[in-house]
């Protein structure tokens, strides 16, 4: 491509995400004879509001199941050969920002700015694809996590934020904040989280035994923003540890509460002290991997994080 070609084709306006299926032959290349194919890995954020979290379901929106329609349209393949796997099954109206899944494709692509445009193009305006990049064959979104990180957001004030609701839990009583982060200490480490987990739906067995590497209890303004990373997460325990912590801080019950709680291994225990907290505050912000899972595999395009686009600037003749 020349200058001139390629002047051109930065000034031409964003493509529709029709015109964006139509994928020519200089996007799509070789057909790999494996069977799994290329394996491609997506970044995500979504606002959680009006989805029954992120794992497919056959009849409420989930977040998987608009991302799956999506990946249908634009790579015209089945859901049965994307075989599309999240990283964390975020729970009905929780949010992410930096929510992992991979896909499957048995065909290459020469460049992903094309197919991450026609992505966003279909997805709901409350999901975005962040970034696209080729995955490696012993990458995998859930089983090559190293740790991840949740944000907990409380608004502490008599008046909610409007602009918060969604986004944070409003809660109207003054909080001990020193007392807050005593507790959330006691969190920090390997331990049994037994009591701090809910009742699954699903039949999936997992182990009880977490690594806590920091819970951090952070004041902005009105803002409390709780941070918890980890090896992994039990089914609603990071909201319930968040929840006990909140007792703490209204000072209705003292921190060393938290090694008793964690000592019993029982679901009922907690349930004497602390309240259900709603999924809102609770936001999916990063997730860390194992390096060598993602190293770039061998003749695949560079990752995208979008594309940019310029105006051809007019050339006025002045008299």
């Amino acid at each position: 491509m020349n200058c001139a070609t390629a002047a051109t084709a930065l000034a031409s306006p964003l493509p529709s995400p029709t015109s964006l299926l139509s994928l020519n032959s200089s996007d799509v290349v070789e057909v790999k004879p494996n069977q799994n194919g290329y394996k491609w890995r997506l970044v995500l954020a979504y606002d959680g509001t009006r989805y029954s979290g992120w794992q497919y379901q056959e009849s409420p929106p989930t977040v998987q199941c608009a991302v799956e329609k999506a990946l249908i349209q634009t790579t015209k393949l089945q859901r049965k050969d994307l075989q599309l796997v999240g990283a964390s099954r975020t729970d009905a109206g929780v949010h992410a920002w930096g929510q992992v899944a991979h896909f499957f494709t048995p065909f290459n692509y020469e460049n992903l700015d094309r197919i991450h445009a026609a992505l966003n193009g279909l997805l709901p305006s409350d999901i975005r694809l962040r970034e696209i990049s080729p995955a490696s064959a012993e990458f995998h979104a859930r089983f090559s996590v190293k740790s991840k990180i949740y944000h907990y957001k409380i608004y502490s004030d008599t008046v909610m934020d409007p602009f918060q609701r969604h986004f944070a839990y409003h809660n109207m009583y003054k909080l001990n904040i020193a007392a807050m982060r005593d507790a959330a200490k006691y969190f920090i480490g390997k331990q049994n989280f037994s009591a701090f987990e809910n009742a699954s739906h699903n039949d999936r067995v997992t182990d009880p035994v977490k690594h806590i590497f920091r819970f951090d209890v952070k004041e902005m303004g009105a803002l409390l923003q709780l941070e918890v990373e980890g090896s992994g997460f039990l089914y609603r325990q990071v909201r319930n540890m968040v929840a006990l912590l909140l007792q703490v801080g209204k000072e209705a019950i003292p921190p060393d509460i938290v090694p008793h709680i964690l000592a019993s291994r029982d679901r009922r225990e907690l349930a004497k002290y602390s309240f259900y907290l709603p999924p809102h505050g609770l936001c999916l912000v990063s997730i860390d991997y194992n390096e060598s899972h993602l190293l770039p595999p061998p003749d695949c395009p560079a990752k995208s994080f979008g594309m940019h686009y310029t105006i051809r600037k007019c050339k006025v003749v002045f008299y």
